[in-house]
């Protein structure tokens, strides 16, 4: 994995950091009249919503060429919004193959569900034989959570694999350079002198099969900023360390049987 990750000045600067423009044209972004299609990929967690609010406050420390780092890159709702060096990492090696689909692969995914139905994501239970099971596994489930039950609504009309080759073909141009590794966040070689965003399992929320240790990554962010890194890190609380520079209470739903929920969302940087 190592040799696919970038020396600090290896690669050349192609980008200064997101001009006032690229920021308006997020901000004021050209919205499908079409029910369900944006411009990104379904995913449970995604900070979609609240990017325009945070981007600016983490890209004003931006320096030209910096590279940018998400360590939790998530369903890249985030780093598909930013310009120049890019580095998107996750653990989950589906979440990932998924991006890469959806980068390079975007005009072979399955455009309908007659293409891919219901009996097809039910087989990616039980096989790893299908080449985009990343990607069906998060577009097709409901609320983007990896193999979870099959989109639908009430009325059984709208066409979700449809929508979601949409959503990709939106987002495929928006993930052009961006470096995407299988990795986790504590095994990642990050560029000297990055700026490093982070989203990862809230505490007492999600549940991550092997656990995830809040204490070893909070310290992982203190080393960070020792190192020369900037970081931020999207959570609901943080350690006395970092300061809350941003929260908005939001009401999110995370599954069909909860419904919904009501939290302040947080950005927090490392206190200077």
């Amino acid at each position: 994995m190592g040799s696919n990750i970038p020396r600090h000045g290896q690669a050349a600067c192609k980008n200064s950091p997101p001009t006032k423009e690229v920021l308006t044209a997020y901000e004021n972004p050209t919205k499908s009249k079409e029910k369900g299609v944006e411009r990104s990929m379904k995913y449970m967690g995604s900070k979609n919503r609240i990017a325009k609010h945070i981007l600016p406050i983490m890209l004003a420390e931006r320096k030209p060429c910096q590279w940018w780092v998400e360590p939790f890159v998530g369903g890249a709702n985030m780093i598909d919004k930013v310009g120049g060096n890019r580095i998107g990492a996750d653990i989950n090696p589906y979440l990932i193959d998924a991006l890469i689909a959806i980068r390079d692969c975007v005009s072979d995914l399955p455009k309908n569900n007659k293409e891919f139905t219901e009996d097809d994501y039910k087989q990616l239970r039980k096989r790893d034989g299908y080449k985009y099971k990343g990607y069906a596994g998060f577009a097709f489930s409901y609320g983007g959570k990896w193999l979870g039950g099959w989109r639908r609504d009430g009325a059984g009309k709208r066409d979700y694999v449809n929508e979601s080759y949409k959503n990709a073909l939106n987002q495929s141009p928006l993930l052009q350079g961006v470096r995407l590794i299988n990795e986790s966040y504590l095994g990642l070689q990050i560029p000297d002198n990055s700026l490093i965003y982070c989203d990862p399992p809230y505490e007492g929320t999600t549940k991550y099969k092997d656990g995830f240790n809040h204490v070893v990554f909070w310290q992982w962010c203190r080393n960070m900023v020792s190192k020369g890194h900037t970081i931020f890190v999207s959570e609901y609380n943080a350690s006395d360390d970092f300061e809350c520079v941003w929260q908005k209470e939001l009401v999110s739903s995370l599954t069909k049987d909860t419904g919904s929920k009501t939290a302040i969302e947080k950005l927090f940087r490392y206190k200077t």
